[in-house]
């Protein structure tokens, strides 16, 4: 007879019911073969030979060993109770008895089904129910319960739940005594997370009178923590709990494939359809915690060619940074400097990760990143990760992952584990990583198109342009200043239809087209923008564009603005005294449509200490917003910010303001002096 045929599938042995105070046998397949019989079943119905079939093992025992009974619990699961029968036992001097048996399937470990069998005498309680005294009634439904339950420890407690009686599995399990475990003593393995939620689903099965199934970590004897589930019954008497009986299995593999399988998928939800690499990064992050660590910070890192670069320090930008609630903010810098001997390097060489276990709060040095040797402290952390996230066969990024305070630290699995989840990632990261890529191409392609604004004396120029965040190629957004020969400052913005490299092409041949035409001659701005729409038209019959073209000159001490509209939102104008308000005149349709009239210009004073703001709708308007509300937005903002710098003016508009994701912003503001100054010469 093989041992897993003498144990249930959650490898619990048959011989648990070895001392109970009622009979208990058990069968295996089909045919019936006994594989088991405790002692107190052979004293009721005499020694039995074990693996022969049931219809041989029974054959002088009525009714109890009717076979078609056997095979009726086999079929369809459903227990049978044969109570207060009378049974004849041939081998002894022959008397009328009576016993209650109850016959109900089971799974054994050897992969068949069996029928387990209880089995007690009645002949002395027989009479009304119940007929077999408190005790042996007790311990039926205990045994009977059982069946129902896969498990490795098995406990029976008091109506409260407390340990009335040894638990050898429990002991096992946990490597406590019985001293150590009785009443509310198994407790004190209890995660101290667990304990609190425990006692509180036991006290409502306890109201509701209902099983009882919970999931819960255990203290091992060499101190790791293993996730245990918890199954028990009530037994109930007159209407009242008068105890419980349960078991316990260890499920920690099956709750670690569980919670595997959530986390991968959750990553792969959560990092689809994103296409920047900080915003695939930061949901992979907010995955991580708090499940798999407390915090995370993710750093970008410089392109190394190859190993010799490593040998010099280098810099990491650290783009993410998710901690759980209740812990320290993180350190300030973003920027952090590792020098070729740390461990933050020696990942990236070896390109596997690594897991660093410390005392709570006080980390080796060499494992601590720059400047986070206070946060470490505080945040009381006792155990770090180093994972490398490899990307096309480059370490593109670093994870940097921690567990503090009180909790278990990270396990080599939870390392895996968080490789495991940066590889499913890694189609989306990919495809981010190439994005950016891309767009820092054609972002540097744009500025090398966008020139610095020029110097004319008594004002301040500035500059922005912030390309899309959903689009890698090159946007049509322009802007250009430049001194002309009279002497005064050209100032004009742009925007072409489209976004890709068409649209930039256009932009970049406009732009140079605007600037000949400007420098031609002398003329009003209306009057540029109409011979440069005649142009559009003949080289760009498919293409639409947005212009503002203005001249800025200082007549008379007075700074004058003489601009034209193509179809572009209008110039801002901020006083120093905080009053912002819109040029309105100088309206034309916009570029690239059949219109060859003339063009209107408009002509104003700028008072002293005034900003003159050109910008792109991309940082007015919103999709689904009335563009109006944007504007409006745009000259609150603006008339806040009258009295700052003009770098902080334009800075902080970019902040500010709520920009679409797939547009470009570009933007020039000028500043006149806050004094009146008469021309030179």
């Amino acid at each position: 007879m093989s041992t897993a045929e003498t144990q249930l599938s959650g490898g619990l042995t048959l011989h648990i019911f070895d001392s109970v105070p009622v009979g208990v046998a058990a069968t295996c397949g089909p045919a019936h073969r006994l594989v088991y019989a405790n002692h107190t079943y052979r004293e009721l119905v005499g020694e039995r030979t074990r693996s022969l079939p049931g219809h041989e093992v029974y054959s002088d025992l009525r009714p109890l060993g009717h076979v078609s009974e056997l095979d009726q619990v086999l079929r369809s699961g459903h227990t049978i109770t044969l109570r207060n029968v009378p049974f004849e036992f041939r081998g002894q001097p022959w008397r009328e008895r009576y016993g209650t048996a109850s016959m109900s399937r089971i799974s054994l470990a050897s992969g068949e089904d069996g029928v387990l069998i209880v089995i007690t005498e009645v002949t002395e309680h027989l009479g009304p129910e119940p007929a077999f005294g408190a005790v042996q009634s007790r311990a039926i439904q205990r045994y009977q319960s059982l069946l129902q339950l896969d498990t490795q420890a098995v406990w029976v407690g008091d109506r409260l739940g407390r340990i009335t009686e040894p638990s050898p599995g429990w002991q096992r399990l946990s490597g406590q005594t019985f001293e150590e475990y009785r009443g509310n003593g198994w407790l004190a393995v209890v995660h101290p997370d667990d304990r609190a939620p425990s006692e509180e689903a036991a006290y409502q099965a306890s109201l509701r009178q209902s099983h009882l199934e919970q999931i819960y970590r255990v203290a091992m004897p060499d101190g790791t923590y293993r996730h245990i589930r918890s199954r028990a019954v009530p037994i109930i008497e007159n209407g009242e709990v008068v105890e419980w009986v349960g078991a316990c299995s260890d499920i920690e593999q099956e709750w670690q494939d569980a919670r595997r399988r959530t986390l991968l998928d959750r990553t792969a939800a959560a990092t689809a359809d994103l296409a920047d690499l900080e915003e695939v990064l930061g949901m992979l992050s907010k995955v991580i915690v708090p499940t798999l660590a407390d915090g995370v910070a993710i750093y970008l890192l410089p392109q190394f060619e190859d190993d010799q670069t490593l040998l010099q320090p280098f810099v990491a930008e650290r783009v993410v940074t998710t901690n759980r609630d209740g812990m320290p903010p993180p350190p300030l810098q973003r920027t952090e400097s590792f020098e070729p001997d740390s461990v933050f390097a020696e990942v990236i060489r070896s390109r596997r990760p690594a897991r660093y276990v410390f005392p709570r709060g006080a980390p080796p040095q060499d494992v601590v990143p720059t400047g986070a040797a206070e946060w470490f402290v505080n945040a009381g952390v006792n155990s770090m990760a180093l994972v490398p996230v490899l990307v096309d066969g480059v370490v593109a990024a670093m994870v940097d992952a921690t567990i503090c305070g009180s909790r278990e630290p990270m396990s080599a699995d939870d390392v895996d584990l968080l490789s495991r989840m940066l590889d499913h990632a890694h189609a989306h990261l990919s495809s981010a990583l190439r994005f950016q890529r891309t767009q820092r191409v054609a972002l540097a392609l744009q500025h090398y198109l966008l020139p610095e604004p020029p110097e004319l004396p008594g004002l301040e120029f500035t500059a922005r342009y912030r390309p899309s965040v959903s689009a890698a190629e090159i946007g049509g957004d322009w802007y250009d200043s430049f001194l002309h020969p009279d002497g005064s400052a050209i100032l004009t913005i742009g925007d072409v239809a489209g976004h890709d490299l068409s649209a930039a092409v256009t932009m970049s041949q406009l732009r140079n087209m605007l600037r000949g035409l400007a420098l031609d001659r002398r003329e009003p701005p209306g009057d540029i923008l109409r011979r440069l729409n005649i142009a559009t038209e003949v080289f760009h019959r498919e293409r639409t564009a947005t212009c503002i073209l203005a001249r800025l000159e200082n007549r008379d001490g007075e700074w004058r603005l003489t601009y034209s509209l193509a179809g572009h939102p209008p110039p801002l104008l901020v006083t120093y005294d905080g009053t912002a308000g819109y040029l309105e005149g100088g309206h034309n349709p916009l570029l690239g449509v059949t219109y060859d009239r003339p063009r209107m210009s408009a002509d104003t004073t700028l008072p002293p200490g005034s900003t003159l703001l050109l910008y792109t709708d991309g940082l007015v308007e919103l999709p689904g917003e009335d563009i109006e509300r944007g504007l409006d937005r745009l000259r609150r903002n603006a008339a806040s910010l009258s009295r700052v710098t003009l770098d902080v003016f334009a800075d902080e508009l970019l902040k500010r303001m709520p920009a679409a994701q797939k547009d470009d912003i570009a933007m020039i503001a000028v500043r006149v002096p806050s004094t009146v100054t008469q021309p030179s010469g």
